[in-house]
């Protein structure tokens, strides 16, 4: 859970009440009367990534083997939030590093895009995100994130396109150098 605070949450309750009620919604219903505070809880925990706190810690060793070749972790899904619609948008990501002299724990590539995911966020961004912060705390040789995703921005509302994929991706260091 973030570390939002009980009278934040409870200012948060106020206002989706507030929009709930300007769009017309009956709070007495069953299935509503509850709904704020729902919401409230969710956004605490859906935005968990907006706590600095939450930071992930990258578990490193060094690298004795003196491997040389790309560490993948492929097929790594992911959920986040539109930070234009506030709507979700959830794919797939790709992740991997040349090491130098360091290797991380497999895991923490995962935690690192879990932590970037959750908070308001455009696909580009959190994609850069996560190479940056890898470069950051491996100082790999080179760095590549890969992250296909749909959005429900799209396929919900203006082009109502379901299903469509958008890929972005970057690259770092070695994997960005032009071929000789």
């Amino acid at each position: 859970m973030n570390r939002t605070s009980t009278r934040d949450l409870v200012a948060i309750e106020r206002q989706v009440k507030g929009l709930l009620e300007l769009l017309g919604l009956d709070l007495s219903q069953p299935d509503l009367e509850a709904t704020p505070r729902r919401v409230a809880r969710m956004y605490d925990e859906i935005f968990r990534g907006l706590d600095a706190d939450a930071r992930p810690e990258i578990t490193v060793f060094p690298n004795t083997e003196n491997y040389r070749s790309a560490v993948l972790v492929r097929d790594i899904d992911f959920y986040s939030v539109c930070a234009h619609h506030l709507v979700p948008f959830f794919g797939r990501a790709h992740i991997a590093y040349l090491p130098a002299e360091r290797i991380a724990g497999l895991s923490k590539l995962a935690r690192v895009l879990e932590f970037f995911a959750r908070r308001p966020q455009v696909q580009e961004r959190l994609t850069e995100e996560v190479a940056s912060f890898l470069e950051e705390a491996l100082a790999p040789r080179g760095v590549m994130v890969v992250i296909e995703a749909r959005h429900l921005c799209m396929e919900m509302r203006g082009v109502e396109k379901p299903g469509a994929l958008t890929v972005t991706s970057t690259t770092r260091g070695i994997f960005a150098e032009p071929e000789a």
